[in-house]
């Protein structure tokens, strides 16, 4: 998902949810700083480099892809975009435990770990609440895809159609990185096709460019993973399905409801808007965001300010070392490490080193465990949180 839901749609479900309108920015702010906390940030205002819940191109092209690079990369995607499904899947047909390690990564929503991620966030920051909300809405769109890079999971082939009223049109795919994608004419910019297993090319849904970040795409294709049998991705019904879920979760993170089930969504919450809803998630734009602030405002009143990327990075880098903690920043670290860890944990657990080892954050950002702090100041490596 792009900004324009991570953001504005975050702040309109936790508006819905019954956070006030301050609270709801500081969900959707960090649901959608997630997107931009990469390790070439952290480093700038001097933050545990273990902290990263994402990776810039720069950094993604320079990436290593021995065992080590591999879990690094697999630690952040699997953690916050691509959350795994089953951890205990096996592929109808006969396969390498490596294989099978890697199909078991592939995301859809209602996992067990959803309901983790979100429980996980109970009793927590508001940071944690907005991780928690990013994590969730992309169990959605980016269904289908696995948090690691892999050709054997992640490629497609040339059979993909957009699904429209007046019927399916084929998808033209480009390379080009500058040019804007044009829905009008069915052009979109995927990865180059590199026939390596690990190629970074090979990460999530890079194959399939950001058809799976617009709410409005309705397509089919053939995954690798599924043996190139067709599958049909219909986001305008994904979208409502995360937006709903998100109230329901954020309620349950409030107080309001007593436990959060996986496949439960507060419809009746969007009743009175459904038709402005089904508006937003229908429109063929590449950026949502003025249709989604303009629902916002609309609910709590209040002007919606614009995402500012800087403007918590003074307040972390100037705060004494035995105050980071309580910034704003410090709270999503925290919030941060934990989530990586649990999911780390979890993969580890389930026979696969493809995220690593994990290290138990229980303590805090600068706890007593000499391992994990070590890890915190930006240590390199296999055991990486």
């Amino acid at each position: 998902m792009n900004a324009d839901f991570h953001y504005y749609a975050t702040y309109c479900a936790a508006q819905l949810a019954g956070y006030s309108h301050a609270e709801s920015l500081d969900i959707a702010y960090s649901a959608c700083f997630v997107d931009f906390c990469s390790k070439t940030l952290l480093s700038k205002i001097k933050a545990p480099l273990s902290a990263a819940t994402t990776q810039l191109q720069l950094e993604l092209m320079d990436a290593r892809t021995d065992a080590a690079g591999l879990q690094d990369i697999t630690r952040i995607w699997s953690s916050f975009h691509f959350l795994p499904y089953n951890l205990q899947a096996r592929p109808k047909r006969r396969c390498s435990k490596k294989y099978r390690n890697k199909f078991r990564l592939i995301c859809n929503p209602n996992s067990a770990l959803l309901e983790e991620t979100v429980r996980l966030a109970k009793g927590k920051s508001l940071q944690a609440a907005g991780i928690a909300m990013h994590v969730l809405a992309d169990t959605w769109a980016h269904r289908y895809f696995a948090g690691t890079p892999s050709l054997v999971i992640n490629n497609t082939n040339a059979y993909f159609y957009e699904l429209l009223p007046e019927g399916e049109k084929k998808i033209t795919f480009r390379h080009s990185a500058s040019a804007p994608d044009d829905p009008a004419n069915s052009v979109y910019t995927c990865s180059l096709h590199y026939n390596s297993e690990n190629s970074i090319m090979n990460l999530g849904h890079g194959r399939a460019g950001h058809l799976p970040d617009y709410c409005f795409a309705r397509y089919k294709y053939l995954p690798a993973w599924g043996g190139y049998e067709e599958v049909v991705k219909d986001n305008p019904s994904d979208y409502r399905h995360a937006f709903c879920q998100m109230i329901e979760a954020m309620k349950f993170l409030r107080g309001e409801r007593e436990t959060f089930a996986r496949d439960t969504y507060d419809t009746q919450a969007v009743a009175s808007r459904a038709q402005w809803l089904e508006k937003i998630l229908h429109k063929r734009q590449l950026d949502a965001s003025a249709d989604w602030k303009a629902f916002g405002e609309s609910v709590s009143g209040k002007e919606i300010a614009a995402f500012d990327l800087d403007i918590y990075q003074d307040e972390y880098k100037n705060a004494p070392k035995e105050r980071k903690d309580s910034t704003f920043l410090g709270r999503f670290i925290l919030a941060a490490l934990a989530q990586k860890s649990m999911v780390t944990g979890h993969i580890f657990r389930s026979g696969s080193l493809l995220a690593g080892y994990p290290i138990d954050s229980a303590e805090g950002s600068r706890g007593k465990n000499r391992v994990f702090g070590r890890i915190l100041n930006g240590a390199k490596g296999g055991g990486e949180a």
